[in-house]
């Protein structure tokens, strides 16, 4: 049995939000693909983890021996979430363009869960785990369009995620996603509504072909 650990970082519900759309098809197709498999969710806009503060960052420093009552509290919150991580046999990702970047909630709790020594390092325990990103964003910033060099949120992620946290990573990209509620931006309703439905037919395919691929490598 696979267990997928489901991430959705957007403001808004399912009806209004593309990643969380393109997220949930995803997971649809992997537990359609796989009933007896698990998921795990996490909706880190209606329940943030915590920012990183000074104790909590101090304690991944230091001998466990050594921590204050203010660290073993702390540090036990980011173990919890880093074995939920390490878990996980697949990760999803569902991470909205915001001001160009990606939600504050998601860089939490990516702060919560590199930990040094542990999941981030050349002997990383998430090693060749596979994650799939979903980066949904209201423009394009594809290659050779004129915001090109305004994403970040690929670049980040495929960075952190990789070179971090040893992950493999593979990104669905819906755009234009702001397209319906624009009026300057109607003439490309068309292209959104294209960008929409190849997402959503790479999340059924890649859903079904990740959780063939970890129940027979199980077996």
């Amino acid at each position: 049995m696979a267990t997928l650990l489901h991430l959705d970082s957007s403001l808004f519900p399912s009806a209004g939000s593309t990643s969380r759309t393109v997220t949930g098809a995803f997971r649809e197709a992997w537990e359609a693909q796989h009933p007896n498999s698990s998921v795990v969710y996490r909706d880190l806009a209606a329940t943030p983890v915590p920012h990183l503060d000074g104790i909590a960052a101090s304690a991944g420093f230091a001998d466990p021996s050594t921590h204050s009552a203010e660290q073993v509290t702390a540090f036990a919150s980011r173990i919890a979430l880093v074995e939920e991580l390490e878990a996980a046999d697949a990760v999803l990702i569902g991470a909205p363009m915001y001001n160009f970047s990606i939600p504050s909630t998601l860089k939490a709790w990516l702060d919560q869960v590199i930990l040094p020594g542990r999941t981030a390092g050349p002997e990383s325990t998430l090693k060749g785990k596979h994650v799939t990103v979903v980066a949904s964003r209201g423009g394009s910033y594809a290659p050779g369009t004129p915001r090109e060099p305004f994403e970040y949120v690929q670049n980040y992620l495929g960075a952190v995620l990789t070179e971090m946290l040893s992950l493999e990573v593979d990104f669905i990209v819906p755009e234009l996603t702001l397209a319906r509620s624009n009026p300057a931006m109607s003439e490309l309703i068309p292209l959104a509504d294209a960008s929409r439905e190849r997402a959503l037919e790479e999340a059924d395919l890649k859903a079904k072909s990740l959780a063939d691929r970890l129940v027979t490598s199980a077996a």
